[in-house]
């Protein structure tokens, strides 16, 4: 065993339960595949590296936290470019890990899985370290409060990295969580003055049939329509 200083990196998919309901296991797991690819290829030509995939998740491990971001950053872009994708939620913090036989372990490797949850669709949270890198790189970071993390002994400050443009076109399906470009959903509904894209006919019709639901499980993601249509 070796001890290092490292910044680790989980990047999930947002939203996979929701997903694998509504399009069923077979799309679940090709998006998987997928993820994890892209993945690859985002610490392609960087001092990042991808340890492991885990579930709809991917470990990620660099040598300080510009590469972690540059390497994050890529993957976010790359998602965003795919059409009909879900968004990620990222969490990155650095310090000593135990590394071994091509895996890392220790506390800051679970804090970093801890920050990775309590990020919302589409955000990349970071701890002091990783904001202050994100800072000198030029990237937005917002402090985002001081967090109690499940088996984190202390309080923790977390910050919002914004690592890629605001993607106004874009917008998400209520029922799978599928990102889908507006002018490219398959159907739109407004509901309560408000309207939501949707990704494919299956998921109108379950909207449709209970949009209370759905908005109360994944908030109101829609965006305000006008009162009539030009």
């Amino acid at each position: 065993m070796v001890t290092e200083e490292r910044t680790i990196a989980f990047v999930d998919l947002a939203g996979f339960t929701a997903l694998t309901e509504a399009h069923g296991d077979t799309t679940a797991v090709q998006l998987i595949d997928t993820f994890t690819d892209m993945a690859h290829q985002a610490v392609d030509g960087t001092d990042a590296a991808l340890v492991k995939a885990i579930g709809d998740a991917v470990m990620l491990v660099a040598p300080d936290p510009a590469a972690a971001l540059d390497a994050v950053r890529v993957l976010f872009e790359a998602c965003y470019d795919t059409d009909l994708f879900l968004e990620l939620r990222a969490g990155l913090h650095h310090g000593t890990v135990i590394a071994r036989d091509g895996d890392f372990f220790g506390a800051t490797v679970n804090l970093a899985a801890r920050v990775a949850g309590r990020a919302a669709s589409g955000q990349a949270l970071g701890t002091a370290t990783v904001a202050a890198a994100a800072q000198s790189l030029g990237l937005d970071a917002v402090p985002h409060g001081t967090h109690r993390l499940r088996n984190v002994l202390d309080a923790v400050e977390l910050w919002a990295i914004e690592l890629c443009p605001t993607q106004v076109e874009l917008t998400t399906d209520p029922v799978c969580h599928m990102r889908v470009r507006c002018n490219a959903a398959v159907g739109r509904i407004r509901h309560a003055g408000v309207e939501h894209w949707f990704c494919s006919l299956a998921c109108v019709q379950q909207f449709t049939a209970d949009p209370d639901r759905h908005l109360a499980e994944t908030g109101d993601r829609g965006r305000p329509g006008p009162l009539h249509d030009p």
